[in-house]
């Protein structure tokens, strides 16, 4: 029976994770959105934002203490941090900061639901089992996705609201600002080299051109999260979910090449942190000369996420069939993903 008048707080608005989920609520006509995140936001219809720091437990109890309605919370904020461990303190705190302020003021609330990520089998590290499970063991931590569920588990135990963890691969679809946004960085680094006249070189290491991967489409990944969320039989749960395909960037590259229109050179290592320092002149110069938005050079740059994907000299996926045994069924083929995201970046003049 589907409950009606469902209040779904997204926390991490903006972000490719939040803002996609925040999208596909906003067509299901019995879900009102409030969400949040540092920039706040233009509300329009069922949709609200909320501007909060939840790095600051008092202003997020104040800011958070009207919001009795809510039934969900769907949490997918991240802090970034320079090494592991330092991840862990922020990431944690506002997590606990959410929750601390929303549970104690909505009765109604009937789920929390947590992103994750492949870090908790260790993807992040170097060379782990594959395809890794959600029965896998953990890692030597320090790991913020593994101290995150566990605050939930154990604040879970004895209410009457559950809990899911959602683990997707590499996230693509549109997002601005973003710190992990590998679409946006294939797509910058291929419009940058056809300003240049250069051909388009895969960036990574030696070996990461033919490792195996996959990927998760932001859109498939809000419909998993809603499922998650709502379906009684994934209560207290952690679920893979990906696009269902596995691809090389091998076979890849040369076809992202052809939709730029360019000419495929071998792959040459080399840090996108690094080659592309000094690229917001040119950035500025594509801007004027091809009618783009004017978005700033730092919003459309994630060159150390882009780093640290190239780098992956090993095979990176995750067995998804467990949500697939449990009723959900939905796929994207990478490659169209890709490319449906290109076309749709062309279309809002992010890049030509």
């Amino acid at each position: 029976m589907r409950m009606k008048n469902k209040v779904a707080l997204v926390v991490g608005a903006h972000g490719v994770i939040g803002r996609n989920l925040i999208d596909h609520l906003a067509t299901l006509d019995d879900w009102e959105v409030i969400g949040l995140s540092r920039r706040g936001g233009a509300s329009s219809g069922r949709v609200r934002y909320l501007e909060v720091d939840l790095l600051d437990r008092d202003d997020t109890r104040k800011k958070l203490a009207g919001l009795t309605q809510v039934t969900h919370i769907f949490y997918a904020a991240y802090q970034d941090r320079p090494t592991w461990a330092e991840l862990v303190p922020p990431n944690l705190a506002m997590l606990v900061n959410v929750v601390d302020a929303v549970e104690p003021v909505a009765p109604g609330l009937r789920h929390i639901s947590l992103m994750q990520g492949y870090k908790v089998y260790g993807a992040h590290l170097g060379p782990f089992k594959t395809p890794a499970r959600e029965t896998d063991a953990n890692h030597m931590p320090p790991e913020f996705n593994v101290d995150q569920q566990a605050f939930l588990e154990a604040r879970q135990r004895g209410k009457a609201w559950s809990w899911s963890a959602l683990r997707p691969s590499v996230v693509c679809g549109f997002a601005l600002g973003n710190p992990m946004n590998l679409a946006m960085v294939i797509a910058v680094h291929a419009a940058m080299s056809k300003e240049l006249g250069l051909p388009l070189r895969f960036p990574g290491r030696p070996g990461a051109y033919d490792a195996l991967l996959e990927m998760t489409d932001a859109g498939l990944l809000a419909k998993a999260t809603v499922w998650a969320a709502t379906d009684e039989r994934c209560a207290n749960q952690a679920f893979n979910i990906n696009n269902g395909d596995l691809f090389r960037w091998s076979e890849l590259w040369p076809k992202i090449a052809r939709f730029f229109e360019l000419e495929v050179a071998p792959p040459l290592p080399m840090s996108l942190g690094v080659v592309m320092a000094d690229k917001e002149p040119l950035w500025n110069a594509m801007v004027e000369k091809h009618g783009l938005a004017r978005h700033a050079y730092k919003d459309v740059s994630s060159w150390r996420f882009g780093d640290f994907v190239f780098a992956w000299d090993y095979d990176v996926f995750a067995d998804g069939t467990k949500a697939r045994r449990s009723g959900f069924h939905e796929f994207v083929e990478t490659e169209a993903m890709f490319l449906r995201i290109f076309q749709d970046l062309r279309r809002r003049k992010v890049i030509p």
